[in-house]
Parts: C-alpha cells; sequence; structure tokens
C-alpha cells in the first residue's frame, strides 16, 4: 500500500552513482560529457558508458523500450528528444527503420537499465540523402545518441503492442506497474522507474487517444499510479523537476488528485518554491482534512517562514540598528561642543551690537 509519498516502510535510496565521470552541460540541449573509453561497436558507431545496466543484453527480434536524444555533431542541434515529447521508443531488433541502424546497432550492446552516449556515422543514420520532414536532419550528418534502454522483451516472451488488443495493453503495462510496486518497496528505486517506464510505454499518447468510456478508465487506472509512482521514485532520487513533470500529467487529467498535488508540493518545497508549494497544500488540505502528512508539510512551511522573516529582521537590525550608547568620554565631548557654541553664538551676538551701535 502507498501512501501520499510513496511506499510504506520504504527507506531512503538514491540512484546508483555512475563509475565513470558525467558532466552534464550547464545547457540542457547539448550531450553531456562522458569520461568513461570509447568504444567501437562496428564500423561508424562507437559508445561509451553513462550509468551501467544490469542483466543481458536483448537478442534478435527482441522488443525494446527506449529514450533517447538525438543530435548533428556538426551543429549540435538537438532533433529528437523522447523523454521531452513523453513518448517511448518501441524498437523492435532487425525490424527497425533504416534510419534508425545505427540506434539498433546500439541498443543491441545495452542491458536493461543502462545509459549511454553512441556516435552514429551517416552512413547508419539518414544516409545521404537526411530527413527533410520530422525529424529533420541535413544531408550526410553524423550523429550524437543519448540512449537508455528501459528495458526490453525477447521475442519468445510477447509480440509487439501494434498487436495486442486494448485489455492485453492495459494488463501488460498493469504487470510491470505491480512489478515496479515490488521493487519500490525493496527500496530499488532505479529498478522501479524501469518498470513504470515500461508500463507507460504501453499507453503512449497515439493509443490513448483511441480509447472512449470504460477502455479509457481501465486504461488510466493503470497509467495515472505509474506516474504518481516514478514521481515518488523521483522525489527519492532528488530530481524534483521531473517529479513535478510527472505529477502535471496526472493533474492534467484530475485536478483534484490530491497524492498529484502533495507530491508536486513537496517537489516545490524542496526546490525553495514555497509559495506555489503552499497553494498545493493547502489544496489538498481543503480535499482530505484529517490528513496528517499535509498538516505536517504545512507547519513546516510556516516553521520556515518564520524561520526566513528572523533571519531578514536580524540583516536589518545589523543594517539599520540603533546608535551606539553614550560613554561617559562621548557625553564629555558632547557638553564641550556645546559650550564651544554657546560662546560662539554669544560673540557673534555682542560682535553685531556693536556694529549697530556704531
Amino acid at each position: 500500500m502507498c501512501s501520499l509519498v510513496g511506499c510504506e516502510d520504504s527507506k531512503d535510496t538514491s540512484e546508483e552513482a555512475s563509475p565513470f565521470p558525467v558532466f552534464q552541460n550547464e545547457d540542457d540541449d547539448l550531450p553531456p560529457k562522458v569520461g568513461s573509453p570509447e568504444e567501437e561497436l562496428v564500423d561508424g558507431v562507437t559508445k561509451q558508458i553513462i550509468k551501467e545496466g544490469q542483466g543481458d543484453t536483448p537478442q534478435r527480434h527482441a522488443t525494446c523500450f527506449v529514450h533517447y536524444r538525438a543530435w548533428t555533431v556538426s551543429t549540435m542541434h538537438k532533433f529528437q528528444d523522447t523523454r521531452k515529447e513523453q513518448q517511448v521508443l518501441e524498437l523492435v531488433l532487425g525490424h527497425e527503420k533504416e534510419q534508425l541502424r545505427g540506434l539498433a546497432i546500439a541498443v543491441t550492446s545495452m542491458k536493461a537499465g543502462e545509459s549511454a552516449l553512441f556516435k552514429v556515422g551517416w552512413k547508419l543514420g539518414y544516409g545521404k540523402e537526411g530527413n527533410f520532414s520530422f525529424p529533420n536532419v541535413p544531408p550526410m550528418a553524423d550523429l550524437v545518441y543519448e540512449v537508455e534502454l528501459i528495458g526490453f522483451e525477447n521475442a519468445r516472451e510477447g509480440r509487439p503492442r501494434a498487436e495486442m488488443t486494448v485489455e492485453e495493453r492495459i494488463e501488460a503495462a498493469d504487470r510491470r506497474r505491480v512489478d515496479g510496486n515490488d521493487a519500490f518497496k525493496e527500496d530499488k528505486v532505479g529498478e522501479a522507474m524501469q518498470k513504470y517506464e515500461m508500463a507507460l510505454a504501453y499507453m503512449g499518447d497515439d493509443f490513448m487517444f483511441q480509447l472512449f468510456g470504460k477502455y479509457k478508465d481501465m486504461a488510466n487506472a493503470v497509467k495515472n499510479p505509474c506516474h504518481l509512482n516514478m514521481a515518488a521514485c523521483l522525489l527519492r532520487l532528488e530530481q524534483y523537476e521531473e517529479a513535478i513533470g510527472q505529477c502535471n500529467v496526472v493533474l492534467a487529467e484530475d485536478e483534484n488528485n490530491v497524492k498529484a498535488l502533495f507530491r508536486r508540493g513537496k517537489a516545490q518545497a524542496a526546490l525553495g518554491r514555497t509559495d506555489n508549494a503552499r497553494a498545493d497544500f493547502n489544496k489538498v488540505k481543503a480535499l482530505a482534512p484529517n490528513d496528517k502528512a499535509v498538516l505536517k508539510e504545512l507547519k513546516l512551511i510556516a516553521q520556515h517562514d518564520k524561520e526566513l522573516y528572523e533571519k531578514q529582521r536580524q540583516l536589518y537590525k545589523g543594517l539599520f540598528g540603533p546608535p551606539p550608547l553614550e560613554t561617559p568620554s562621548l557625553k564629555r565631548k558632547k557638553w564641550v561642543r556645546a559650550l564651544i557654541d554657546w560662546f560662539l553664538s554669544l560673540f557673534r551676538a555682542l560682535k553685531l551690537g556693536r556694529r549697530k551701535s556704531e
């Protein structure tokens, strides 16, 4: 059973660190700089590991679920980003489009959960002519791919989503959601994320747009919990912007979803956006007035505001504080100064009176 934050009896954990230095560019539209050795897979495809995966690599005819970003080497123009588009690529090895041959070769070298950077020559990409529709790729363009293999199913384990009925796709997604929940409860946050993303791969926009009535309700009953559980994982991993994005997907369908509001509020608070966090928590409180977790979060925000006010008050007090207390020496100087001023005033008055009498 899961709470507003995540699953019960779960401990804090963090994403397994990469064994190689990875420097993410400040400009998210550029590929990361990776410190791992560069390996040549075939003529025209090289690989650098960003994060190690687990298990075996996919077999020929396996259905692979992939997130990737792609750039042209010559201009570093990013022409594809499946995460931004929130659309996982389903790649059946050996049956890929000609433009994706290099990407397919890259994926065959990967394990589930692995991330890597690949350089692909133009002959294994969009070729001599390039592509002038979407995605727009110039002729003879060498490519850079940042790829994450979310997971895969070998041919004997399943069949392509396009061949499944609506019920089969929903059931397949729900099995992976349950697997993700089990992994989350065992503190395997990275593995849980992979399971949820594989579940969502069955629930892409192209599929959801075709659903109405009870079928849409059935699909959302699986899809929305996956987004919420991914938000819980991302909170654990301190990836707060991504957590907000997952919550927003759910709130677009259900603006009063208590878990989505609460988890978005947690992420907003962690980013220091206390006004936004307070708004989310207050809405949760209105919808679930007896929930202790949201009352605790509102209390923490109030305490934060109080501490911030006190810090600001002390700062301004130091800048514009009261004048220092008068010491006996300072009083004596003031008395002497006043006496001198009195004598000067008397002298000026006498001098002025003498001039008038003359």
